[in-house]
């Protein structure tokens, strides 16, 4: 293969793929830690003009997540959902989840 004869500065090496579909694997490696050393905090985000209640970030397995998302939608009588290590849940419900994770054991950032 010839050489290029114009070169503008960059340097695709090995590791360059032009293929833009390909994702990074994201190999996260997450200790996971007892409720009592949880360090929580919330946020508030509006949505479509509905607001959203996240509470981050949580150090556990994915099925224990799963397993406290569901205790805490029943427990709230509202939706959520995972994202990544946070849960996201439907309205402002700040007061009574953090009443609910305390009980559970989990503690919060000042």
């Amino acid at each position: 293969m010839k050489e290029n004869l114009f070169e503008m500065g960059a340097n695709f090496g090995d590791e360059w793929s032009s293929d833009n579909k390909e994702k990074p694997s994201k190999n996260k490696t997450t200790e996971v830690k007892p409720p009592e050393k949880h360090q929580l905090h919330f946020a508030k985000e509006k949505r479509r003009g509905k607001v959203v209640t996240i509470v981050k970030p949580f150090q556990l397995e994915k099925k224990a997540l799963q397993a406290l998302l569901k205790v805490l939608k029943k427990k709230l009588g509202t939706g959520g959902t995972i994202k990544e290590d946070t849960l996201e849940f439907q309205g402002e419900v700040a007061e009574l989840l953090r009443t609910h994770l305390e009980n559970l054991g989990y503690r919060f950032k000042k």
